[in-house]
């Protein structure tokens, strides 16, 4: 079944498509997830050419978990078209499926606006009970997040991921993207890498010395835009510190955190 037949839209001759994806920076299902207004505001870019040279624009979110699958995220009427912007409104059509729908399409390239042609191409991959609200957990040997996907994890304290973390110690490497620097660090307090981790989120830098010259000096923001994090190892709770302040030590001497090629101190 393709998106024509699924969304009841009757404006699909006047339409553009707009496929949100990666930015270089921020991840739009991410930004979808924590602020809607910043989201309406990725569909009013503008850039130097007219792209959005039709009334209306069918908004995907590219859905990073799964290859290929779109989140449908609105539709929206081009107001007034100004030199850098697009002034728009949400469409009320199909605004019930925002967040639920998912579609299948293989983007042609890394266009950002297609044409109404390309409908055809998009299939139903599923419609969600609920509106997406964020990634289930993953399984401890698969946490690769962004720092901004961790902060959306711990800001709506989603139960599954609290319940894992706050009951595991581990060991941790926090990368930056930027620089390609990398810090290793341990977590073994009593709410184990949850709340280490919710110290990062809070901070940017965790207070660390390295990172909170760097955060200091360039803003949280610098943190949501480029830190990772990887749980390198996970403990069961009852697990003595010493040993995960071994295993520490061991990754920074295997990563080379320590000098010029990371930011452990010591």
């Amino acid at each position: 079944m393709d998106a024509k037949k699924i969304l009841s839209f009757r404006h699909w001759d006047d339409c553009k498509i707009h496929l949100a994806s990666w930015n270089g920076d921020k991840n739009p299902l991410d930004v979808f997830l924590s602020d809607r207004v910043e989201w309406q505001g990725w569909n009013e870019y503008r850039g130097k050419k007219n792209v959005f040279n039709r009334t209306y624009i069918f908004s995907l979110i590219e859905f990073y978990h799964e290859p290929n699958a779109w989140l449908f995220g609105g539709f929206f009427r081009v107001v007034n078209r100004h030199e850098d912007w697009y002034e728009i409104e949400l469409c009320s059509d199909c605004e019930e499926l925002i967040g639920r729908l998912k579609l299948s399409f293989e983007r042609p390239g890394r266009a950002r606006v297609l044409k109404d042609s390309y409908l055809s191409g998009m299939s139903l991959l599923e419609i969600l009970r609920e509106p997406y609200n964020g990634e289930p957990f993953c399984g401890y040997e698969k946490i690769d997040h962004e720092f901004s996907s961790v902060e959306l994890i711990m800001r709506e304290n989603r139960p599954d991921w609290k319940a894992a973390l706050e009951n595991v110690k581990g060991v941790y490497l926090i990368t930056d993207k930027h620089t390609g620097k990398r810090y290793v660090g341990s977590a073994y307090g009593a709410s184990g890498i949850w709340s280490r981790w919710s110290c990062y989120i809070g901070t940017g830098h965790g207070w660390n010395d390295e990172m909170t010259k760097l955060i200091q000096a360039k803003g949280i923001d610098y943190a949501r835009s480029n830190f990772k994090f990887t749980l390198l190892e996970y403990r069961p709770m009852k697990t003595d510190d010493h040993v995960l302040i071994e295993r520490e030590g061991f990754w920074k001497d295997v990563l080379l955190t320590r000098g010029q090629f990371g930011l452990n101190r010591n």
